[in-house]
């Protein structure tokens, strides 16, 4: 009897399920079984061929070659991991192997990568798909046991291809068109130049923004507190001038008020939902201070290496019914510090349930985030995987917990022709926040409606009067929209750019959004890497470049609205819901509409010379806008050039490893590293600046900022001979 060939995404993921069903003999990049033979890819293995790989005339940049419109897109192998493709390959299409099972990650792109190693290497043999949300031994022998035939997923399949199809089409024609019609090396993408729009049109609003001063009257009634606020525009407490505060607190001070409203409501603030990647990458930018990108990796490693979480990768914020009883042993098993709040969550217990946490119509492909039923080891953690443990599992023992009941009181108090509104709030049950959210939980800061709120207030009712005893004016300014950070700018790619706070609408806008939970943090990293975008403490904000680019774009791929409609659309085909085919043909007319655009531009916009491309191909690098530095001989191999490109320095000898990245000392405050820098630095070997030292050694580029003995960047390894 053949062998069934288990393909996984990553060597690591490959020996736990080689673990679990038996697969203990070694063999060519692969573990080897009685049943089974497992082996694995290192991501992607085969990509979409670049234009000048289909086509040698292409090499060369030229409107006379775009649009690029090809009806397939051939594929080729990575040149990088070719060993193991050709080890993945063999196995695969071996006379032993009856069949397959795919076992990438179960989502878009895991099943891309399976199915483009599949195609490209002729394999015929059927396939069934591993489709798990955690990586704990049991989960992965549940999944065996429910294995299902590959045909299942091709609709996910078909909405990854068109994905990548549309992404290369896009971004070939865009990039080619406005590089040539700027002189410039410009990267436009499908989806990072809407969500670079985004930072964008906050900037604006920012320098835009014209601050204006107001007034506030606060009126001290003895044992209670009220602030003026306007009849006509209820609930407006702004006054435009100290004369009018001042005639105001005046025409009350010492005067007899009247309570003409006191009305007491009892109000319910329901737990928050469970944890969905996006939700997650949000609070833990807000309450640690990680970036998208650290809280994906962190919170993969927790699902990969420890197996304490389910997988990461969800744009879902429930749990099917039949997780029930998981969440109820997942809640006895975790770490000892959590138990105290364990029976809050499970009363009597039992797992209450309601729609807002167990929902199987909210599931699609995987269910919310939250720890796995294994009793996790906290020792063996890293201080980041313990914190952003600590918040998942916090998050799920609220999620099941009761609401928060208080009694919302609203005062209205007239004083002469002037009136004013108190609101007093009194907690009944503290429910749900009985769970800080962290264990060491930072003190809030108040909003302007908790500012306003006071607490219990006196038994009061209509008619009772006061004397109020004291006015305070108090000066302050309009502010501007606040700056974006990883947090505000995911909740904008989610939602396509709307600013949305309501959950509902944010639930109706899924699959409309900007991306998805697993590609978003890729998105923002990109932004940053080409130099769109820059990350200052928890602040993201658009660069001059970034501007300038939105500002030659037009509306139709600058759009957040656009991309959200064809991400919608991704979805649908995965359904099945819409042809992949028209999708495609929509993608082809929107490229070659880019090209036109491009092409007809009255270029208004000047770039900064030194970014500036000054090559299309050659000696810099094929179509990479390379520039080769004079007489500056690589310090690796001796036989190239340094070359410079957008984001980094390199070799033009092919082969040579030598890499230095432009951004590599801006996390320790160094400069960002130039042409002119680099000559030296590699002549040199020690330059002294205004901001600190530089110094090269052993092949490490070493920044000390002034007046430090510490080099505050020494892990930026350019080369190793």
């Amino acid at each position: 009897m053949g062998k069934i060939v288990v393909v996984a995404e990553k060597p690591s993921v490959g020996r736990d399920i080689a673990r679990v069903i038996g697969c203990r003999t070694s063999g060519d990049g692969c573990l080897i079984g009685d049943k089974y033979i497992v082996t694995w890819a290192v991501g992607h293995l085969v990509t979409l061929q670049e234009p000048d790989e289909m086509d040698p005339a292409l090499k060369k940049w030229s409107f006379s070659t775009l649009p690029i419109l090809p009806e397939e897109i051939p594929l080729k192998v990575i040149s990088a991991t070719k060993s193991q493709y050709s080890k993945v390959k063999k196995l695969i299409c071996d006379k032993d192997t009856d069949s397959l099972i795919c076992a990438t990650d179960a989502g878009r792109e895991g099943e891309l990568i399976f199915r483009y190693i599949y195609e490209k290497s002729g394999c015929k043999k059927p396939f069934d798909r591993l489709w798990i949300s955690s990586m704990t031994d049991e989960a992965i022998r549940e999944g065996f046991q429910q294995i299902r035939p590959g045909k299942d997923y091709d609709g996910l399949y078909e909405s990854a291809r068109c994905r990548s199809r549309a992404d290369w089409l896009v971004g070939m024609n865009a990039s080619r068109a406005f590089t040539l019609k700027y002189d410039a090396l410009l990267s436009v993408g499908r989806v990072q130049t809407p969500t670079l729009a985004i930072l964008v049109k906050r900037r604006k609003e920012i320098e835009e923004f014209k601050p204006e001063g107001f007034c506030t009257v606060t009126a001290d009634f003895g044992d209670y507190r009220g602030i003026w606020f306007s009849e006509k525009n209820d609930p407006d407490t702004h006054l435009k001038t100290r004369a009018e505060a001042e005639k105001i607190a005046s025409e009350v001070r010492g005067k007899e008020g009247v309570v003409e409203q006191a009305e007491t409501v009892r109000k319910h603030e329901l737990p928050p939902q469970l944890y969905d990647l996006t939700s997650l990458q949000r609070d833990a930018n807000k309450a640690l201070g990680f970036t998208a990108d650290k809280t994906l990796k962190v919170a993969q490693s927790l699902y990969e290496t420890h197996k304490a979480l389910t997988y990461p990768r969800t744009d879902s914020r429930y749990l099917p019914p039949d997780m029930i009883p998981r969440v109820v042993q997942t809640m006895k098993l975790l770490p000892d510090n959590y138990q105290k709040y364990v029976p809050g969550a499970l009363r009597d217990g039992k797992l209450p349930v309601t729609r807002r946490t167990i929902d199987a119509s909210k599931v699609t492909d995987h269910h919310a985030i939250i720890p796995t039923n294994r009793k996790a080891d906290l020792s063996r953690f890293s201080e980041d995987e313990r914190k952003l443990y600590d918040m998942v599992a916090r998050r799920m023992l609220a999620a099941f917990y009761p609401a928060c009941d208080y009694d919302a009181t609203k005062v209205i108090t007239r004083v002469g022709e002037h009136t004013f509104r108190t609101n007093g709030r009194v907690v009944v049950n503290n429910g749900w926040h009985d769970v800080p959210p962290l264990e060491n939980p930072p003190r809030a800061k108040k909003g302007k409606k908790e500012e306003e709120e006071e607490g219990p207030l006196p038994p009061l009712s209509a008619g009772d009067t006061r004397t109020v005893k004291d006015a305070v004016i108090r000066e302050d300014t309009t502010k501007p929209p606040p700056q974006h950070t990883d947090a505000s700018l995911l909740a904008a790619m989610e939602t396509a750019g709307k600013d949305l706070d309501d959950e509902e609408l944010v639930r109706r806008m899924k699959g409309s959004g900007i991306g998805t939970p697993a590609t978003r943090a890729a998105i923002i990293e990109r932004l940053l890497k080409v130099g769109y975008a820059a990350r200052k403490g928890k602040i993201l904000q658009a660069t001059d470049k970034g501007v300038m680019l939105i500002n030659i774009m037009p509306p139709e791929i600058a759009s957040p609205e656009m991309t959200g409609r064809w991400e919608l659309a991704l979805h649908e085909i995965t359904d099945g819901k819409q042809d992949a085919g028209r999708f495609m043909e929509g993608i082809r007319k929107m490229s070659a509409f880019l090209v036109d655009y491009a092409r007809n531009a009255s270029p208004q916009v000047a770039f900064p010379p030194d970014e500036r491309r000054k090559k299309y191909a050659g000696k810099g690098g094929k179509g990479s806008g390379a520039t080769v530095i004079d007489g500056t001989a690589c310090p690796v191999c001796g036989k190239g050039r340094v070359r410079e490109t957008a984001m980094a320095f390199g070799c033009t000898e092919g082969g040579c490893r030598f890499t230095l990245w432009k951004d590599c000392l801006a996390r320790g405050g160094g400069p960002a590293l130039t042409a002119k820098l680099v000559t030296l630095l590699l002549e040199k070997k020690q330059l002294v600046g205004s901001t600190g030292t530089l110094m090269l050694k052993e092949g490490n580029i070493l920044f000390y900022p002034k007046e430090s003995d510490v080099p505050s960047v020494n892990r930026s390894i350019i080369y190793n001979k």
